[in-house]
């Protein structure tokens, strides 16, 4: 599954999408949007993304203001923490520390959401506990509550007493009772966000539309896929049954006439010399039928995960759908992706939304959060834009050549947007590439131009 899993990731993002704020690549808008989405690295936390809400179903991911290094543990030390800059952060949430609650009457629309899990402490034991462990520390749960609304977090802390495991649902797991609330060790346990937004975005898997949760792509799989490990474990016990079997013959003991030892691997049934002669006890495996059925169930795997199975550059099931090797051009690669593309669109819509709502809550915080800090210069929170690629090859020849048909020969592309297409380059980069290519031009051809010749002198002569 991990490689059905991995495929939509590499094709959603192994062509890096570019992101644009619609102000101008020289506008504070446009390189405060390239600093968050490098700095963040969203490319790869996309990846891990797409690949996570494969088994889970749902993805999570949090925008917050504050420092990208953690120095609690310099603190903890006595050391004297260097200075750190505070900046937007966007990163992946874990699902199962996430638990969100639904407005009144709605299914998909939520009002709050919690990021809750345990702390273990390691605090002083009591006396008791020192005679009965033979330890002078002990560790102590306790739930720590991130709790998200708009405009506001709210941060809890509990402390937990542990109440045995449940075992209910075929897993072990450890259960606790809530206590009294303590005190969090923060500065503020309520923080203004300055957005009426909330800083947590949902990413599922594939939705409906009667539940927020996400549907993940392993659990429609779970039965074939025992299915496939059964018949795989047959084969290779018929195999293996094969390679050794039990022999039969004339009722020999140890050695032969000849004084040569007879030896078999298995098992030996004696048989008279008058009789048949010595043989191997086999029986009909049907392995062709065995292996029938094992390429039909590969068949629906990759059907019902939506992969055609040549997208990997072979065949294991016999569907008699080539390897896609030769069709060349991006139409025809694409027809046969058809599929996966499919998919990877469906994926997109939900990734594209909460990215964009992300990194533009992110603005909007580091706006909030510098608010009469001097030599800030405040900037306009926009809604980005985000150019993704179906991760197909283009044919650059084929698409020029239909670009001058439609346009009878005109430009269709500035050498700016050019460079950023080809190139996967932000405005910034790019804008940097068109500068060198004109000092190359000027350079090379100098900076006199066709006018000197309409001169009166240049006419004289």
């Amino acid at each position: 599954m991990d490689i059905l899993l991995t495929k939509p990731a590499d094709l959603l993002t192994g062509e890096p999408p570019t992101y644009e704020a619609g102000t101008g690549p020289d506008s504070i808008e446009q390189k405060r949007l390239d600093s968050i989405v490098e700095e963040n690295d969203l490319t790869q936390m996309m990846h891990e993304l797409v690949i996570g809400g494969g088994y889970r179903g749902d993805s999570w991911i949090k925008t917050y203001y504050a420092a990208r290094a953690d120095m609690s543990e310099t603190e903890a030390l006595g050391l004297e923490a260097p200075a750190t800059k505070l900046e937007p952060i966007i990163e992946a949430v874990p699902a199962n520390v996430v638990f969100p609650e639904l407005a009144r009457g709605s299914r998909k629309k939520f009002k709050a959401v919690n990021i809750a899990w345990i702390d273990w402490v390691e605090e002083p034991s009591g006396r008791v506990m020192r005679w009965l462990s033979g330890t002078n520390e002990t560790y102590t749960p306790y739930l720590v509550v991130e709790r998200h609304i708009p405009g506001y977090i709210t941060y809890e802390r509990f402390r937990l007493t542990e109440r045995g495991v449940n075992a209910e649902w075929g897993v072990p797991i450890a259960t606790y009772t809530v206590g009294e609330k303590v005190a969090t060790g923060r500065e503020e346990d309520i923080v203004a966000t300055g957005t009426d937004r909330l800083l947590v975005h949902h990413i599922p898997y594939k939705s409906v539309d009667d539940r927020w949760e996400g549907i993940n792509g392993v659990e429609k799989l779970e039965s074939v896929l025992s299915a496939i490990n059964e018949r795989l474990a047959q084969i290779d016990y018929i195999l293996w049954k094969h390679s050794d079997p039990t022999a039969y013959g004339p009722d020999i003991d140890g050695e032969a006439d000849d004084g040569a030892s007879v030896r078999f691997g298995g098992r030996y049934i004696p048989v008279a010399k008058d009789e048949a002669t010595p043989g191997y006890m086999v029986w009909e495996g049907q392995l062709n039928a065995a292996f029938t059925e094992l390429d039909v169930l590969l068949g629906i795997v990759y059907q019902m995960s939506e992969t055609p199975q040549w997208l990997f550059g072979t065949t294991l099931a016999s569907d008699k759908g080539g390897t896609g090797t030769s069709h060349t051009d991006s139409g025809a690669i694409k027809a046969r992706f058809m599929p996966i593309l499919a998919k990877v669109n469906r994926i997109r819509a939900h990734v594209d939304r909460a990215l964009r709502d992300a990194i533009w809550t992110a603005m909007q915080l580091e706006n909030y959060a510098n608010q009469g800090v001097e030599g800030w210069v405040p900037y306009n929170p926009v809604y980005p834009r985000i150019n993704w690629r179906d991760g197909v090859p283009i044919d650059e020849k084929e698409a020029a050549e239909v670009a001058h048909i439609r346009t009878g020969g005109k430009a269709t592309i500035s050498v700016l947007d050019a460079i950023k297409t080809l190139d996967g380059v932000d405005d910034a980069t790019a804008i940097e590439m068109v500068s060198r290519i004109d000092d190359d031009e000027t350079r090379v051809m100098g900076t006199v131009d066709g006018t000197v010749f309409n001169s009166p002198s240049g006419a004289d002569a």
